[in-house]
């Protein structure tokens, strides 16, 4: 950048053995337009021009964030000045040459420049590919974990999910002194029903099911779980014993709409699947364990397959410390 054509054509002239495209500019302003739409490498800014200083220019240029590390070669015939040296390379410059310049010095320098310039692009590439890679082996870790956290037939989440949401959800419920329910679900006479129609439309029989439950489940915190075999759980955090009950009923009523031929069995004269449910409901106390909940349903999930199936048995957990007393329905 020179405010003189004959000293940026010398200039091109001794570049061109170098293998990079110059941009020319004749005055401060035209440079300023020419940096606001491109980005550079380099700079060689002459410091004495007419209107806009060499010195400004450099301090509007590395004012842009494409050009904050822009490195700046000043050119001036003046006199060696600490002042003007001092003032240069507060806008920037890198280095200064006195005219007549040296084509041999200047080339040095500008291939010195360039090569840097050149390893910070290859530097932020390799980091931007490796900003690449990090996220994708991210979102492919979440993706593992997702799968690792759910139930391969039936897409509901499996017992080792359940296990950290009913952990997680007894301890918040302990904090903040709110109820939390558990309903224990259990096909009735599911081997049969495999024996009779096979394990193709068993496993039929488990997908419709799941999605019966998922549907069942009234709010965004309550979690269904395929527990295991034949058996499914739903957690309920902040749900009341009433209120768990209502879901079981509801979960009765719905199984029983969708009607699913069971030849193999039959509850009270009806030879569809239906479900037994077991229903527990505790205020958890900070010295309790979550397996206090589950053991509680899984013995009204007994009650009610004793009690004739297709039927839902419910239990209210009193706990004492760490110890829990069962009052049953």
């Amino acid at each position: 950048m020179d405010d003189r054509s004959e000293n940026l054509t010398a200039l091109a002239c001794v570049l061109s053995s170098l293998d990079v495209a110059c941009v020319q500019a004749l005055g401060g302003e035209q440079a300023l337009r020419a940096a606001l739409k491109d980005s550079f490498a380099l700079a060689i800014v002459d410091v004495r021009m007419p209107g806009m200083d060499g010195y400004e220019l450099a301090g509007l240029m590395r004012a842009q964030p494409e050009h904050r590390a822009l490195p700046i070669i000043f050119l001036t015939a003046a006199a060696y000045d600490e002042g003007h040296v001092f003032k240069g390379y507060t806008s920037g410059a890198v280095d200064f040459l006195h005219k007549p310049v040296n084509p041999d010095i200047l080339l040095g320098k500008v291939g010195v420049f360039l090569e840097l310039h050149r390893q910070r692009k290859e530097l932020g590439e390799k980091v931007a590919e490796l900003t690449r890679i990090k996220e994708e082996l991210e979102r492919a870790n979440f993706a593992l974990l997702r799968m690792s956290m759910a139930d391969g037939l039936t897409g509901l989440n499996n017992r080792r999910s359940l296990d950290d949401a009913l952990e997680r959800e007894w301890r918040r419920a302990a904090r903040e002194g709110r109820p939390v329910s558990l309903v224990m679900a259990d096909i009735d006479c599911f081997k049969p029903y495999n024996d009779f129609y096979g394990h193709l439309e068993g496993d039929n029989c488990l997908r419709e099911v799941a999605r019966m439950l998922s549907g069942a489940a009234r709010r965004p915190a309550d979690f269904v779980a395929r527990f295991g075999g034949e058996e499914f759980a739903m957690v309920l955090p902040g749900t009341d014993h009433p209120g768990a009950m209502e879901l079981a009923e509801e979960v009765l009523a719905r199984v029983r709409m969708l009607a699913i031929p069971h030849a193999g069995t039959e509850v009270d004269g009806v030879r569809h699947v239906t479900l037994s449910l077991g229903v527990a409901t505790a205020c958890p106390s900070e010295d309790s364990q979550p397996q206090h909940l589950l053991d509680a349903a899984d013995k009204a999930l007994y009650e009610a397959k004793r009690g004739g199936r297709d039927r839902a048995f419910g239990v209210r957990c009193v706990m004492d410390g760490p110890a829990c007393l069962c009052e049953w329905d």
